[in-house]
């Protein structure tokens, strides 16, 4: 079980989120726009001072057109 953001698995997940951000051009103001989210939200996700619940994965992955599948494929390797 993962249990800290340390987790290199969980270092991949937020690596594959922020990669698709950058190659949509998406700003972390622009993403915190589409989630609703001040842009710091974005920022502590990526820099991984925050953990990214379930939700907020499911949000993430809407608001940057990314398939939820493709991430916890990465989360069990």
């Amino acid at each position: 079980m993962i249990k800290h953001i340390n987790d290199p698995r969980y270092k991949a997940l937020i690596e594959w989120l922020k990669s698709a951000r950058i190659e949509k051009g998406l700003s972390v103001r622009d993403l915190g726009k589409l989630l609703d989210e001040p842009h710091q939200f974005v920022v502590k996700i990526e820099t991984c001072e925050r953990k990214l619940n379930v939700f907020e994965y499911v949000q993430y992955c809407d608001a940057l057109n990314l398939t939820k599948k493709k991430g916890l494929d990465i989360l069990s390797t």
